[in-house]
């Protein structure tokens, strides 16, 4: 990208977009009307400020999108970033949305009669089976991983595994599924994040876009200049 384009921010497509709107106004960011239109399969879109453009992609790609320098800014959730662990993402806020948390669940029948303590080996459903063999090794346990986009709840009853790892909000999914929590891996929520060579090559446009943020999350809004003002890591 060149220096004198608009900058470009990633964002997820759904709820955590949502769950974002109220701050990116609150920092002057208005995308134009063709996002809220359901038939449309345009995917980049101006804003109200000249500087920034948005793209809406789905919300494991935003994170590959940044790193490799398709967007200079985005939002990831803390999930994404576990498991991905790209060195070419600077983290600098936490945005305190989309939040959740990452779980161990089984059925809900096993139980009683089952200590995860005194597990030794595990065969898991999950979309994160790097942050999933990374738990479990911490733990001297040998999870082996069967990788699924969605849908991870029907996988049990299947017979493709006894548990899974998975985002858990209010828990009713699981319930209607017949599982229950039974280990705490993370709790997760939504972080701004940028392209680290964008943030040295282009310092004072992303350094201005960090402290916009980090005010809006203050209640403040509105444009600002220059400056990081937090470094949430």
């Amino acid at each position: 990208m060149r220096d004198n384009e608009p900058l470009v921010m990633a964002l997820p497509k759904g709820r955590i977009f949502e769950e974002a709107r109220p701050l990116l106004a609150r920092a002057g960011v208005e995308p134009e009307a063709a996002l809220d239109d359901p038939d449309s399969r345009q995917l980049k879109f101006r804003t109200s400020d000249p500087g920034l453009d948005i793209i809406s992609v789905r919300s494991f790609d935003v994170a590959t999108i940044v790193a490799f320098g398709g967007a200079h800014l985005g939002i990831v959730g803390s999930d994404v970033l576990m498991e991905f662990g790209y060195t070419e993402i600077y983290a600098p806020l936490d945005l305190r949305i989309g939040r959740c948390r990452l779980a161990v669940a089984e059925p809900k029948e096993m139980v009683a009669g089952d200590d995860p303590r005194r597990w030794s080996s595990v065969r898991v459903a999950t979309k994160y089976p790097e942050i999933t063999r990374r738990h479990f090794a911490a733990r001297g346990v040998q999870a082996e991983c069967i990788k699924l986009n969605g849908s991870m709840e029907i996988a049990p009853s299947l017979g493709l595994c006894q548990r899974i790892v998975d985002l858990v909000s209010t828990g009713s999914t699981l319930r209607a599924n017949g599982l229950v929590e039974v280990e705490h891996i993370a709790d997760v929520s939504s972080r701004l994040v940028v392209n680290r060579a964008a943030l040295k090559t282009r310092p004072e446009e992303v350094g201005g876009w960090i402290d916009r943020f980090a005010h809006a999350l203050n209640g403040a809004g509105g444009a600002g200049s220059g400056g990081i003002a937090a470094d949430g890591g």
